[in-house]
């Protein structure tokens, strides 16, 4: 009975968030067509490998008035000299001593003149859309901040395994976060110019995207727009993405002890989830329940299918997708155990 226990939670949480996500693609977002002047920043550090893809895609973004500020935070190799390299009337490319993210955006901030301010990643490539897509979603006066949608540029299997992850990221933020999203990415968010500057600029933090959100949702609304996509890259080994995910964690982690109980909430039983994803497919094989593991893996499989036909993606990513999930989990699973640790320690 165990394992069937586990299967019955499973399909449950996991079919719940698939027919909240079914049911948003059925529903009209609110929108606007006003296009004010937009700010886009790039705030850079040591990325001369990938600040010309960056900067080639904002600038054949499709929006009617906008501008492009790089930031060079202080780098150490020549991404500054490869950004000069650009010569066009929306571009200005800007050096300061490394001071952070936060810092380098707020630097953008100040030099900026667009009633809306953009951000992305100098490692990533708006697709040509983008800044309609967000901008679009400013429909109300109390829409302080609006979220697009991340991709992970797949050019290893690490980066595949990642993109899997955003795309189940995408469904649950369809489903569940269309008109409340819980962080504004940073390589593809934007904000109300005014909230910004009632805030202070950007929140100096290591997770700069999530405190930033937290501060401006006490000012109006961040919302989500599934139509604006920025593709990225991410790490390529195993250590370097227990560094970053580490980092996002671990920063997360205080914020998210102070916030409503609800979130807590949430998190446990996600985590608890996790957990279930682990031993299922493993109990099932240890007692030769393959009939049950057959479900798992046909409901996995559908509805991811369903979900890169709306978003994109390959039909790798399809068929791998239960393996990948039960890795994911694995992954956050341990990462999450250590964070509450490391936390428990601090205390």
């Amino acid at each position: 009975m165990v394992i069937e226990f586990l299967l019955l939670i499973i399909l449950a949480w996991d079919g719940y968030f698939f027919l909240k996500y079914l049911v948003s693609l059925t529903e009209v977002s609110k929108t606007s067509a006003v296009w004010p002047k937009v700010s886009l920043l790039m705030p850079a550090y040591n990325e001369e490998k990938n600040i010309g893809e960056a900067i080639r895609a904002a600038l054949n973004l499709d929006y009617p008035d906008f501008e492009v500020i790089v930031i060079d935070d202080g780098s150490r190799d020549r991404t500054y000299e490869v950004a000069l390299t650009f010569k066009n009337p929306r571009l200005k490319v800007v050096r300061i001593p490394h001071s952070g993210k936060a810092g380098a955006l707020n630097e953008g901030l100040k030099l900026s003149s667009g009633e809306i301010i953009v951000t992305t990643d100098a490692d990533g490539m708006l697709e040509e859309k983008a800044l309609k897509g967000l901008v679009g979603r400013f429909y109300a006066d109390d829409v302080v901040g609006v979220g697009g949608q991340v991709r992970v540029q797949p050019r290893s299997f690490l980066e595949v395994i990642q993109d899997i992850e955003h795309l189940r990221i995408a469904m649950f933020r369809r489903a569940h976060e269309l008109e409340n999203l819980s962080v504004a990415p940073g390589p593809i968010a934007a904000f109300r110019r005014k909230a910004l500057e009632a805030i202070g600029g950007f929140v100096n933090d290591p997770v700069e995207d999530y405190a930033t959100t937290i501060a401006l949702k006490g000012l109006g609304k961040v919302v989500y727009s599934p139509k604006a996509r920025c593709w990225v890259r991410m790490p390529t080994t195993l250590v370097k993405l227990w560094r970053q995910r580490k980092r996002w964690f671990l920063g997360d982690l205080p914020k998210l002890g102070g916030g409503p109980l609800k979130e807590k909430v949430f998190l446990g039983i996600s985590d608890a989830v996790a957990l279930f994803d682990v031993l299922f497919p493993i109990l099932a094989i240890l007692a030769g329940k393959f009939a049950l593991l057959a479900v798992f893996l046909l409901f996995e499989v559908l509805t991811m299918a369903a979900v890169v036909a709306v978003e994109g993606g390959s039909p790798v990513e399809v068929l791998a997708f239960p393996f990948v999930l039960w890795f994911l989990a694995l992954f956050y699973l341990t990462l999450h155990v250590y964070g509450y640790l490391h936390l428990l320690l601090k205390q």
